[in-house]
């Protein structure tokens, strides 16, 4: 679904596009640059101030029809039945077994919901909704050929925003209608404030020029992923893998609703919430690599030379230095001495108390439940 971009300036002066993955894996920000000279000072600038990057690389599906949020909701995690207008939100498709298999994000404005997910992921997401319309008034189409991300992240987003001619949604997930088509949405993440403009393909650089003229530095994704990262937000098959189950990720509340049933893997979702704790834990990892070469995606975690973990991104954050984040195993404590990755990739690594948090003493409700009834196991 994710098609060349002939706008994408990979090749400009000043921008450089995303580095190959050291095991040769194909990267899925290839197609868009990586930075545009200076990384860590547009991590800066995203924390400071605003930079813009692009993420046009990512697929968007279009949904218009009369039933477009009642069908959307049997199939979504979240509750977006009663989505209002100009709101989005978002969220996640599972199989039977509660593994997260999509995440998108949404926008609900004038009439259709835009869904944009990873790069690549578009059309096996528009296989599986075209399979479940049945006979709902909804007419869900790829829309990547017509519409273009761009990012706009850091404190001063809603000044860029109206001095580049755009609404300026109040509060995250908020959404409004674009001049001339597409969709502005406001965002937690990755730093404190930030925006998603779903631009007319068409016009994505004028878009550009419009923001950076209104005060945003040109950023690539490299600046992006560090913030995202800090900010412990995963990002699907970076920092999941083929048996992530949403608790596991912190997708809980932001892109699942635990009181709405009525989609596939939800017996999961709401077991392991009531009864018992995902197996493991999404955390930041300090590396302490000095000039070595760092850990890659994929790549274990160790404790006392066992494997506890894999890792996702990794990223050179303009403050903490290499960061990884990793999917541990639940029992593995807040102090482990770890090493993340193998061979000339090994690093030692400990866990950022702040992206810790320690299980409730407490055992979950339904849990508690059955103790109290006499049920043990």
């Amino acid at each position: 679904m994710t098609t060349p971009d002939p706008t994408t300036d990979t090749e400009m002066p000043g921008s450089a596009p995303t580095p190959a993955d050291d095991l040769g894996r194909p990267d899925a920000d290839a197609a868009v640059p990586a930075h545009r000279g200076d990384p860590p000072a547009e991590q800066r600038a995203m924390v400071r101030s605003a930079a813009v990057v692009d993420r046009g690389h990512r697929d968007v599906i279009a949904v218009p029809g009369e039933e477009r949020l009642s069908w959307l909701h049997l199939l979504l995690t979240q509750h977006v039945s009663e989505l209002p207008e100009d709101t989005g939100s978002e969220a996640l498709v599972l199989d039977l077994n509660g593994r997260v298999l999509h995440h998108m994000v949404l926008a609900h404005v004038a009439g259709t919901v835009f869904l944009d997910t990873e790069p690549g992921t578009g059309a096996e997401l528009l296989v599986y909704l075209d399979a479940m319309r049945f006979w709902s008034q909804v007419e869900p189409r790829a829309a990547t050929e017509e519409f273009a991300v761009l990012s706009v992240v850091g404190p001063d987003t809603p000044s860029v925003l109206a001095g580049a001619g755009a609404p300026t949604p109040e509060r995250p997930y908020d959404c409004a209608a674009l001049p001339g088509g597409g969709v502005v949405r406001r965002m937690p993440w990755p730093g404190r404030d930030a925006a998603d403009l779903v631009v007319p393909r068409e016009e994505k650089d004028a878009w550009w020029a419009r923001l950076e003229a209104a005060g945003a530095r040109p950023a690539g994704t490299l600046a992006f992923e560090a913030l995202r990262a800090e900010s412990v937000r995963p990002r699907l098959a970076v920092d999941t893998d083929d048996r992530t189950i949403p608790h596991e990720v912190g997708w809980i509340g932001s892109a699942v609703h635990l009181t709405k049933g009525c989609y596939r893997g939800q017996e999961t979702v709401a077991r392991v919430a009531n009864l018992g704790r995902p197996p493991r834990r999404l955390v930041l990892l300090l590396l302490d690599a000095g000039d070595e070469e760092l850990p890659v995606t994929g790549d274990p975690v160790f404790r006392d030379g066992r494997a506890i973990g894999r890792v996702g991104t990794v990223a050179q954050h303009h403050e903490l230095g290499p960061v990884a984040l990793a999917l541990l195993k639940r029992s593995v404590p807040a102090d482990a001495e770890l090493t993340a990755g193998v061979e000339d990739r090994a690093s030692p690594a400990a866990i950022d108390p702040g992206s810790y948090t320690a299980d409730a003493s407490e055992p979950p409700p339904g849990r508690a439940a059955q103790m109290r009834g006499g049920v043990r196991g």
